[in-house]
């Protein structure tokens, strides 16, 4: 589900902020209670903890938002009531105690004849049970703003993140490049708060320059685990045996340690694999005169843009535009770096790699290793060879 809009304008005075976007759902709710109590002034506002552990606790928050909501404001003005960080409207087995549900069901039914003059109430909470007689009320009464994380899967999610940076860079009197801007998304994904903290440091660090470059990026930002997987890809495209034997080291560590819970040595040959596809895939944008060579990133952008509907596979595995563009603008770069014949060679090594894995016991380790150094070669690959053949 797509993020709610946030308006600036918030009609009636029930809203609840939920889903599955911490990030979010905390900077909106601090944002309107915070507008809220600027409206109305006074000093009689209430927040409640509603992150509760276990049903007596949730019960217990329950009794304290009916009572503040009861208590009109001391001095006969208007009041805010934030029900914070509520953790038990969702499916987890609090939410789902006899104690909780008769709890919420019966404050539902009390404020069905409430009447609302003078109290606003606000409800953050996690991504909630839609069949809960709470929320149905919540529904009905007043406003309801769901904010769904970002994933990997979405089609727009390097866009939505790209605006979160961008808002908090410009918030701070700076600029960011564009290069600058795709390369701190692609380096992090997609996780709003690791952004936002990253750009956070990035800002210290330009200190009193305006424009934020991609250098500044790469010096100072810190590659996310969701994204580890992107600067091996960058080591392979590059052409960079060290740096890809080093980031490799890295994570077959992870996975041995069990550091990484999930992740696996076949998950990152797919990760390779995938890598010299897209390669494969921009060299043939290229020669269908798709796609002109750029080393520029913003004018790799605007061609993209132009491409028309239908000239792409829609499945996502093989149409190297479905992602992140940066991600695309690299493979495209990069596949300067290899001859054609390398990169299905590649793709065939590859594939073997994945056969020994699956049907042998060679060490894992030793058969990426060996199958990375046969594609990238231990010579430093020379300009005058980067040719189409």
């Amino acid at each position: 589900m797509a993020s709610a809009p946030v308006s600036s304008e918030v009609q009636g005075p029930v809203v609840l902020i939920c889903g599955d976007d911490e990030f979010t759902i905390k900077q909106r709710s601090r944002q309107l209670f915070e507008r809220w109590r600027g409206e109305l002034g006074g000093d009689d506002h209430e927040i409640i903890d509603a992150g509760c552990s276990n049903a007596s606790q949730a019960s217990d928050a329950v009794s304290r938002l009916r009572e503040a909501i009861n208590t009109r404001s001391f001095f006969g003005g208007a009041k805010v009531v934030w029900f914070k960080d509520c953790s038990f409207l969702g499916e987890d087995r609090t939410s789902g105690s006899a104690a909780v549900t008769g709890a919420l069901g019966d404050l539902a039914k009390s404020l069905k004849e409430f009447r609302w003059d003078g109290v606003r109430l606000l409800v953050s909470a996690g991504k909630p049970d839609k069949k809960r007689v709470f929320f149905k009320w919540l529904e009905a009464t007043g406003r309801v703003e769901w904010y769904a994380a970002l994933s990997a899967d979405d089609k727009d999610w390097a866009t939505r993140a790209e605006g979160e940076v961008i808002k908090a860079i410009r918030s701070a009197g700076k600029d960011i490049r564009d290069d600058a801007l795709a390369e701190c998304v692609a380096r992090v994904g997609p996780n709003l708060r690791a952004l936002i903290n990253e750009v956070e440091k990035v800002i210290l660090y330009v200190g009193e320059r305006k424009t934020v470059t991609v250098d500044d990026i790469r010096a100072i930002t810190t590659q996310q685990k969701q994204a580890q997987a992107f600067a091996l890809g960058e080591a392979l495209g590059d052409r960079d045996l060290p740096r890809l034997l080093r980031l490799l080291d890295r994570e077959l560590g992870e996975i041995r340690t069990g550091v990484e819970k999930g992740k696996s040595e076949i998950g990152v040959l797919y990760g390779l694999i995938s890598k010299v596809r897209a390669m494969l895939l921009m060299r043939e944008t290229r020669d269908r005169s798709l796609l002109k060579p750029v080393s520029d990133y913003s004018a790799f952008r605007a061609q993209v843009e132009r491409i028309p509907s239908g000239q792409l596979p829609e499945d996502r595995r093989f149409n190297p535009l479905a992602g992140h563009p940066y991600v695309a603008f690299q493979a495209f770069r990069q596949s300067d770096n290899y001859a054609i014949s390398e990169l299905n060679r590649a793709m065939e090594l590859l594939l073997e790699a994945n056969l020994k894995l699956v049907g042998s016991s060679m060490d894992e380790g030793a058969v990426l290793r060996q199958a990375l150094v046969e594609i990238v070669g231990t010579q430093p690959r020379e300009k005058s060879r980067r040719q189409v053949s």
